[in-house]
């Protein structure tokens, strides 16, 4: 899960871009002069690569492995923004180059393929030293490069916009004259689209960001659906941890709001929830634990590795540089553990 960084009342600290990598163990950053890479958990800045003539507006790692796809960004753009180029941080140079027609949207990389995400296309490539196209998908238009692969060695399940407004399409690369799977998701625009690391679970937020629902991948069915708030909101993040029971959600509200997937009794719900003449608002599922994030800037968030059966930990990256670890418990009671500027940090010295 990733996100742009920009717009007005943004940081100008040079950050253009921040994203996970598939297990949320690192992280990217697309900066105005090159990108760094840090270890999520303890935080630790690993690798940096300055460029004089260049900013990165996109950074998609594949785990922890030294291939990296960029695509320029920024004021002064070190790509052109039509170009996806492969890094090989061994060599510290480019060594595969694609290039579109229109802007590149964003990037998703598994070690067998690389998808790329345009206004209305998906293109689908293989990973080797000369790309083949495999695959064209058509999408509503996606100014935001929705776009999500399946990590899993065995479930090869690619996720995008379908052709309506609000569905989303399902492929699996693995067996392409299967038909897609569209899922009537939303009736309004997509915003944010993630899948779970198993590839079993799809969840999805439209552009109202009051409703996240999570839907089976294998036949489309609709297993739940939770509310983040009353009000509208614009969806940065929604990620699941590694066994699918909870889910993180943060929004431009400042929050982020967790959410129980597995035994839905720990989720808040109105005392009015049983009253079938009720508008369906008061039979919603709530967070069972949020937070604010200092500053409310735009952010990202994951769960970090779970230390002991009584508490989990949220991960929070900010637009301003900031970097946050919360600790909650089962009842959802949350502190906030580690605070500290992962800008400011240099190469091989942790928090």
């Amino acid at each position: 899960m990733s996100m742009k960084i920009g717009g007005q009342g943004q940081p100008t600290n040079g950050l253009l871009y921040v994203g996970f990598n598939q297990d949320h163990g690192c992280f990217a950053c697309g900066m105005e002069d090159g990108f760094r890479v840090y270890n999520t958990d303890p935080l630790k800045e690993k690798e940096r690569q300055d460029f004089n003539e260049g900013g990165i507006g996109h950074v998609e790692m594949l785990f922890r492995c030294n291939y990296l796809a960029l695509v320029g960004g920024g004021k002064s753009p070190k790509y052109p923004p039509n170009k996806v180029l492969i890094w090989d941080d061994l060599k510290k140079k480019q060594v595969i180059e694609l290039e579109f027609s229109g802007e590149v949207r964003s990037v998703c990389l598994r070690r067998d393929r690389i998808v790329v995400a345009l206004d209305h296309l998906i293109k689908v490539y293989t990973f080797t030293q000369n790309p083949q196209q495999l695959h064209v998908f058509d999408t509503s238009p996606n100014p935001q490069g929705l776009c999500v692969l399946c990590p899993n060695s065995n479930n090869s399940l690619l996720a995008f916009p379908g052709g309506k407004t609000g569905h989303v399409q399902i492929v699996d690369l693995a067996n392409t004259e299967k038909s897609p799977l569209e899922i009537a998701a939303h009736e309004t625009p997509l915003t944010c689209i993630a899948l779970n690391l198993q590839g079993t679970r799809l969840a999805t937020a439209s552009e109202k960001g009051t409703l996240i629902r999570v839907f089976d991948t294998a036949n489309g069915a609709q297993l739940q659906e939770v509310r983040r708030g009353a009000n509208n909101a614009f969806i940065y993040c929604i990620n699941f941890n590694h066994d699918s029971s909870m889910m993180c959600v943060a929004s431009d509200h400042g929050t982020v709001h967790v959410f129980s997937l597995d035994g839905f009794q720990k989720n808040k719900q109105s005392s009015l929830a049983s009253a079938t003449f009720l508008p369906k608002y008061f039979s919603s599922q709530w967070s069972f634990s949020k937070f604010q994030v200092p500053g409310g800037t735009q952010c990202i968030c994951a769960f970090g590795a779970q230390t002991n059966s009584d508490t989990n930990c949220i991960l929070v990256i900010c637009a301003d540089g900031s970097y946050h670890k919360f600790v909650f418990n089962a009842k959802g009671d949350c502190t906030r553990e580690i605070s500290a500027n992962f800008l400011e940090m240099t190469d091989g010295k942790s928090q």
